[in-house]
């Protein structure tokens, strides 16, 4: 929630030199959870619609984000999904939605659990299940009943950009919180340089050579610190 609402103000500055105003955005904060985020955003003078399936303050408004947003096309500045697209059924509709309501230049802020980080990595190396999606706890519920079906949709940079692209946003930064496991910070920067040649091989192969600009940009967002060590990762998408 720090990143998210340290960005946000950054955004509102756009570059305004400490004196000026910032600007005032309308966000969307979904799922709102118990609020906390509507409320240190309010404090920074925005105008925030919290929405959840849940009732926690009486200004929610209700929203299901397994289907369509009861929001009219481009009705924010910004939309937030903390931590709630790895639990959806269809992570696609949710993303096509909150690109939607965002109007064109806005952005969409996600975080999501970082299953790109080397800890979760390791994890899938020994043992074929990522971090924080392991299948050994989820409860069984069946199709149609109204539950939070805990993780069950990995998310990572190269879907999350792809698909951005496809619903007409680009992928402006990629954030991060605190590292997972920083004590295994030796054993990261020996995957790190073991893997560093292959994955420049991939990406800038010659049959990759007529999108190297492409390429460059997403090679240096996947080996950025957020991406290799957060335990949450942050896309900002901007709206086309």
């Amino acid at each position: 929630m720090r990143v998210v609402a340290d960005q946000v103000a950054a955004l509102s500055r756009g570059g305004l030199p400490p004196a000026s105003t910032p600007r005032t955005f309308d966000i969307l904060d979904l799922p709102a959870g118990g609020g906390q985020l509507t409320a240190a955003l309010r404090q920074q003078g925005h105008r925030v619609t919290p929405a959840d399936i849940n009732q926690a303050q009486p200004d929610f408004v209700p929203a299901d984000m397994t289907k369509p947003l009861p929001f009219a096309d481009a009705a924010f500045d910004v939309a937030i999904c903390l931590e709630g697209i790895e639990h959806m059924i269809d992570p696609v509709l949710l993303l096509r939605e909150l690109i939607r309501v965002t109007r064109p230049g806005g952005r969409v802020i996600l975080s999501t659990p970082n299953v790109m980080n080397f800890y979760s990595r390791l994890q899938y190396l020994f043992t074929g299940t990522l971090h924080q999606f392991c299948p050994a706890t989820l409860r069984d519920i069946p199709p149609g009943v109204m539950a939070d079906r805990f993780h069950i949709a990995p998310t990572d940079y190269h879907r999350l950009r792809y698909l951005a692209d496809y619903f007409d946003a680009d992928m402006e930064a990629v954030l991060g919180d605190k590292w997972k496991r920083a004590a295994l910070l030796p054993i990261y920067l020996l995957i790190w340089a073991i893997g560093y040649p292959w994955a420049r091989a991939l990406f800038f192969s010659s049959a990759a050579e007529p999108w190297r600009a492409r390429n460059q940009r997403i090679f240096r967002e996947i080996n950025s610190p957020p991406a290799l060590f957060s335990r949450s990762i942050v896309f900002v998408l901007r709206k086309r």
